[in-house]
């Protein structure tokens, strides 16, 4: 009880205390209705003697069922009928507390006036005349509040005019928390949907006046300055469809949140709402997982190499789903791998271990530890350099870690028995233009060299295109351009990229590990290319400015190594390339090569020259094409 006048706000405290006097009144009140103004002794005496135990009982089961938690907000139907039942409940306690009594003092079993039943008539108004009263009061404030809140509303007073995209549960909602706030974010003024059923119709008084290809029109129309998009059932391509539109206008977008992003019962949805992202834009039909795919995984110790970068913690949190025993966060850089550590552990309190070791995949001293350590059944091989204009720079960087890097964890799966190794890849593998790709697919034959002579270990390797958000990707450079007040630079007005999301990215890349039998090369659907002109054109409307208007678009030409497109699989590969049991990644046929020059070339890596390096891939990879 001390805790609860603890937190207990005033106006709540106001209400809990108007009950007291209501359930206390009413018994009175019911007492004079029956007897008339002047009361017995005995009546006035019985009253002195159960006002005490009327306020313990009653407002106690008020408390039980937490009727002071949100009353000065809102008076809902559950509350409504919490209130009836407990009022009913106190009432027959009363009932049968007096006539229990009644009976023992008769039967001499006790000898006191305390108890005295009263005619049924008494305990049925009191229930009546409490049930007005306090629920009376609660129904009163709310409906103060909604016409006070319509009022304001309609008055325009509030911050912003607001359209709701979708009549369905979502907006309802919105609009709903929306009126309980006191519009003080917003204040709805039309709501959108396609299903024409519903036209000319209102949701709590907000009026449903069009469908999507009207919203333009009904911007202008009703001086809309916000958006918000309500349908989370809607696919990802019409979603998208809408939003163009929406785009068009010029208004603030938002988008309520995914079923998904509701974690409990007490989510309030106003509160997730967020700002349309460019990833909106680029949405992808949602990735289908068969689990049972994935359960290798299931109480398996997991290595991952360059787990705490994007794409790599990422995996780690897909990988944490499947319940595996451990899972072991190898990097070089330590900040990365301790918060991604640390957020795992709040989320899945230790089940699985997370573990994290500091070192590099060049040293194979290192790693033989790592493996000795650990002996994980799995490894994903995430580490790598991945910044194209940078290895450009320092090629022999890239060289050491991404062939002799892949190279050593390979040689320690293969030694320590690990079960299943899975490198990550990249569609600049495919006919490499500079030394990142080709040190990529380098490191796929090392992978398919590997699967060859390996006697117990699956080895394998995914490719896929541009990651977005993840470091180094376009997209925050754009935004940082586009705070900056632009340009945002272009390399070239036709450059075209795939992109796919980070967990998109991550799940398909742990169902591959589960299909893996060895030696594949996976190659995961990125849908249709993206021209990067048109990211940059949406990340400035979706700022609220125009393209080439407000902020500038620059175009710088390619930076070295750089393509106008990209390919995701060889010429070669096409011809056997098939589907696996997910739609979405394919196998492409194995391309013969020399393992045994593979393997003597990559042992002569520690001793080559920086200005050997380029010969050094022309001969691994001979249809790479850079100078």
């Amino acid at each position: 009880m001390n805790t609860f006048f603890e937190r207990i706000k005033p106006q709540r405290f106001l209400l809990l205390l108007f009950d007291i006097v209501v359930v206390n009144g009413s018994f009175v009140l019911s007492l004079f209705l029956h007897f008339g103004y002047e009361l017995p002794q005995w009546v006035t005496r019985y009253i002195m003697l159960r006002m005490p135990l009327i306020t313990v009982v009653f407002i106690g089961l008020f408390l039980a069922v937490k009727l002071y938690n949100n009353l000065w907000r809102y008076m809902s139907f559950y509350e409504l009928l919490s209130m009836i039942f407990c009022t009913g409940a106190g009432t027959v306690l009363f009932l049968l507390f007096d006539s229990i009594g009644q009976f023992l003092q008769k039967t001499g079993v006790i000898d006191t006036a305390f108890f005295k039943r009263m005619p049924y008539v008494v305990y049925i108004d009191s229930f009546l005349l409490i049930c007005f009263f306090s629920v009376g009061i609660r129904m009163f404030y709310t409906a103060y509040r909604t016409i006070s809140s319509d009022a304001k509303r309609r008055r325009g007073s509030a911050n912003k005019r607001i359209m709701i995209i979708g009549a369905g549960d979502m907006g309802s909602s919105i609009i709903y928390e929306m009126s309980i706030s006191g519009y003080k974010f917003g204040s709805p003024v039309v709501i959108i949907d396609d299903d024409v059923s519903k036209l000319n119709s209102a949701i709590r008084g907000i009026p449903i006046v069009g469908t999507t290809k009207d919203i333009p029109e009904i911007v202008k129309k009703f001086e809309i300055n916000e958006i918000i998009f309500c349908i989370p059932s809607a696919s990802a391509e019409r979603k998208r469809e809408i939003l163009e539109i929406a785009m068009s206008t010029g208004c603030n977008l938002k988008t309520a949140p995914n079923i998904d992003d509701l974690t409990g019962v007490n989510d309030k949805i106003s509160e997730k709402i967020r700002d349309v992202d460019v990833l909106d834009l680029l949405a992808r039909p949602e990735v289908s997982l068969d689990t049972e795919v994935c359960k290798y995984l299931e109480g398996q110790t997991v290595l991952v190499t360059g787990g705490g970068g994007s794409i790599g913690s990422e995996l780690c949190r897909q990988i944490a789903r499947y319940e595996p025993e451990r899972i072991v966060i190898f990097d070089i850089y330590e900040n990365n791998a301790f918060t991604l550590k640390n957020s795992l552990d709040r989320r899945y309190h230790g089940a699985p271990q997370i573990e994290i070791r500091i070192g590099s995949v060049r040293d194979m001293d290192r790693l033989c530890e790592i493996f000795e350590e650990f002996n994980p059944s799995s490894v994903f091989h995430a580490a790598a350099h991945k910044h194209v204009p940078l290895m450009e720079d320092s090629p022999y960087e890239a060289v050491k870690n991404n062939v002799l890097g892949t190279y050593n964890v390979c040689h320690c799966a293969n030694e320590y028995g690990v079960k299943n190794f899975v490198l990550l890849s990249t569609d600049k593998a495919v006919n490499p233009t500079n030394v990142m790709g080709a040190t990529k697919r380098v490191a796929e034959l090392t992978v398919q060299h590997f699967s060859q002579i390996s006697k117990g270990t699956k080895f394998a390797a995914v490719r896929f295109g541009n990651v977005l958000g993840s470091n180094g990707s376009v997209i925050p450079i754009f935004k940082e351009q586009i705070k900056q007040g632009g340009p945002v630079t272009v390399t070239h007005p036709d450059i075209t990229r795939y992109f796919m999301t980070i967990p998109e990215a991550s799940q398909l890349v742990v169902q591959a590990g589960g299909l893996a039998k060895g030696g594949e090369i996976f190659v995961l659907d990125m849908g249709e290319p993206v021209k990067i002109v048109t990211l940059a054109e949406n990340l400035i409307k979706l700022s609220g400015f125009e393209p080439y208007k407000d902020i500038e678009i620059q175009f710088t030409g390619l930076r070295p190594g750089e393509k106008l497109y990209e390919e995701l699989s060889l010429e070669e590969e096409l011809d056997g390339r098939r589907k696996t049991q997910n739609d979405k990644i394919f196998v492409t046929a194995p391309i013969t090569f020399d393992a045994q020059m593979l393997e003597r070339e990559i042992r002569s890596v520690p001793d080559l020259k920086p200005t050997e390096v380029r010969d050094f891939l022309k001969r691994l990879v001979p249809n790479c094409n850079f100078k």
